[in-house]
């Protein structure tokens, strides 16, 4: 898997973190530096553990699933991205359903959001091991994107509202699908 491909990958999988970052600053009424260092933190550290989970047991199977890895890939990346979209797309859109407004920031809240919005990225390493990908700089990236994109999501949260979170999470679960179909047509096209 290319390092292209890893980051596109890791950005697909930050925005529903950067969205519920987004909701965190929307529900709180001023925001410091160190809340959105907190959720960077939590959300990152959640999203580099997770592939490393799910590659460890792709890896253990990988030799067992040998030439169906391109099927694994396509259909894990489409699933999550119609995932994705379809949480987007159904989403009651009340930041009051997904926050704890008298403590936006507290460390329970953002532990339970941080491996909620991760689950993706486990199902990720999955597809990570079958693909051949460096789980270090792969884990690394996908975790250091999600702490960016999550540190700016809580200022853009707070500044312009729940809308734009929406409207990432669809971002998001576009790309997934269309790294999924690049998979599988990069098989096809190399056969």
């Amino acid at each position: 898997m290319a390092f292209v491909e890893v980051v596109v990958l890791a950005v697909a999988l930050a925005m529903d973190a950067m969205a519920v970052a987004g909701v965190r600053g929307l529900a709180a009424k001023t925001i410091r530096a160190r809340d959105a260092l907190l959720v960077a933190t939590f959300f990152g550290g959640a999203q580099a553990a997770m592939p490393a989970l799910g590659w460890l047991a792709g890896a253990t199977f990988a030799s067992r699933i040998g030439g169906w890895g391109h099927w694994l890939t396509f259909v894990v990346l489409v699933v999550l991205g119609l995932k994705m979209i379809h949480e987007a797309v159904t989403a009651s859109g009340d930041p009051e359903d997904e926050s704890d407004s008298s403590r936006p920031f507290g460390l329970k809240v953002l532990a339970v959001l941080a491996v909620a919005t991760s689950i993706d990225a486990l199902a990720a390493g999955v597809t990570l091991a079958v693909r051949g990908a460096s789980i270090a700089v792969a884990c690394a990236t996908i975790g250091l994107v999600t702490a960016a994109l999550s540190f700016a999501g809580v200022y853009v949260g707070h500044r312009f509202g729940a809308r734009v979170g929406k409207r990432l999470d669809v971002l998001g679960g576009v790309v997934l699908v269309g790294l999924g179909v690049k998979a599988l047509l990069e098989h096809f096209l190399a056969t």
